[in-house]
């Protein structure tokens, strides 16, 4: 389970996140949605201490860290238990594809170069990279190479994956690729949270879906409630003017 207590963040007088509560089963995916500036990305960096809230408590499994008085230890400890896909993916240019992946097991997590080698392979090939081990992210297009960030979370094997708007960098035609992949691996049971801008995603994938905006949670709950029927204005507004050029249909 993860569960974010009263979390609050600011950027000087800008008060970003507004004592966010927000609770997280294992096993189930997490959509949050919300327009540009509302908080989502902020708070999901709150979550592996990407960034410091400035209040709260955030909590992972059966370990707790209290955000006005973290030690490096506990901060270390609570993103040992996640591992995160971002936006711009995030990859090393001067190393292949396998070394991407095999580098947080080697450095973070003290694995031995043949164990690491392994699993990164196993990894690889769940995402369909298999036969790009040897290659460079030059060499890739921008769906690959995010399934290669991919591919470097499930590695890590994390209590959960945070998905910072993994397909926004994308071409629209690869867009399809990328959540394939993210479908497959929910189907593992696998705890994801998903900042998104895909509402076909979000309502077909997820369990829970979580709209913010202005820094608050304006409304949560099983797709089918929020976007078959939202109860929040605010919420019903998004909704509506949510017309992407593309969607993605599972």
């Amino acid at each position: 389970m993860i569960q974010m207590a009263n979390i609050t963040k600011s950027f000087g007088k800008h008060e970003v996140l507004k004592g966010i509560n927000l609770t997280v089963k294992k096993g189930e995916v997490v959509c949050i949605l919300g327009p540009s500036g509302s908080g989502k990305t902020t708070l999901l960096r709150c979550m592996n201490y990407l960034e410091k809230p400035n209040d709260g408590a955030v909590t992972i499994g059966d370990f707790t860290v209290n955000c006005k008085r973290p030690t490096k230890q506990e901060i270390h400890t609570l993103r040992q238990k996640t591992a995160m896909v971002f936006q711009h993916y995030n990859l090393f240019k001067h190393k292949t594809v396998l070394e991407n992946v095999m580098e947080g097991l080697v450095i973070v997590q003290k694995q031995p170069k043949e164990k690491a080698r392994e699993t990164s392979v196993k990894m690889l090939e769940k995402v369909g990279l298999g036969s790009k081990l040897d290659a460079y992210p030059s060499q890739l297009s921008g769906g690959q190479q995010q399934r290669v960030g991919i591919a470097r979370a499930l590695a890590l094997n994390p209590e959960v994956i945070l998905f910072d708007e993994p397909t926004s960098a994308l071409d629209p035609e690869l867009v399809g690729e990328v959540l394939d992949v993210i479908q497959k691996i929910a189907k593992e049971g696998i705890t994801m949270i998903v900042v998104t801008h895909e509402m076909n995603f979000a309502r077909e994938v997820s369990n829970h879906v979580v709209f913010m905006d202005e820094g608050v949670i304006v409304e949560e709950g099983k797709p089918q409630d929020i976007f078959g029927g939202a109860k929040e204005e605010r919420t019903r507004q998004f909704l509506k003017r949510i017309t992407p050029e593309w969607s993605y249909t599972i």
